[in-house]
């Protein structure tokens, strides 16, 4: 399993103390503070995209990232060049990005090269109440034969790595002051 250390909160200056820390994966959320960050900091890094992921950024996407979490569209897909995993939204809430689960073979079929999936479950103080999103998430991968699953945040890691996460996202719990 690998952990991406989520950076959307992280300044730039603050970037080194992950280098310090000996942090292998970070994710960025937004296209912008990922060039910036990449610029600074480079090979320190292996680079993940976690955001939503506008077809217009895939250029910089592409250029620094080694995968993309979060997948969603088709113009997106067609722009891509790096391997990526689909978001699926199957809390059905509509602040949430991801493809609803019945259009998620159209766009494995538009995309390049995916290698599974990422969800991300209504915000909740019991973790427990994720286990439904993440494991239903795991069967939709493995009916489809995808083996990546980047399931889990600061709030549900550890049901995530029950469920089978291959990928989790942490940073409220790694970065508080």
């Amino acid at each position: 399993m690998t952990v991406v250390v989520a950076t959307k909160y992280v300044s730039l200056r603050d970037m080194a103390l992950l280098v310090e820390a000996g942090v292998g994966v970070v994710g960025e959320n937004r296209a912008q503070e990922l060039e910036a960050k990449h610029a600074a900091y480079g090979d320190a890094f292996r680079w993940h995209f976690i955001g939503h992921l506008q077809s217009r950024k895939a250029k910089v996407v592409n250029r620094i990232c080694e995968l993309v979490h979060s997948l969603d569209a088709e113009s997106s897909a067609q722009r891509l060049t790096v391997p990526a995993l689909i978001e699926v939204n199957l809390s059905g809430e509509p602040t949430k990005s991801g493809v609803e689960p019945e259009r998620l073979d159209t766009l494995l079929a538009e995309a390049k090269d995916v290698r599974g999936l990422m969800t991300m479950p209504p915000q909740t103080d019991d973790p427990e109440t994720s286990r439904p999103y993440f494991r239903r998430l795991r069967e939709l991968a493995a009916e489809r034969g995808l083996r990546e699953l980047s399931i889990g945040t600061s709030q549900d890691y550890r049901v995530a790595v029950e469920e089978g996460a291959t990928l989790v996202r942490v940073g409220s719990t790694l970065l508080r002051g």
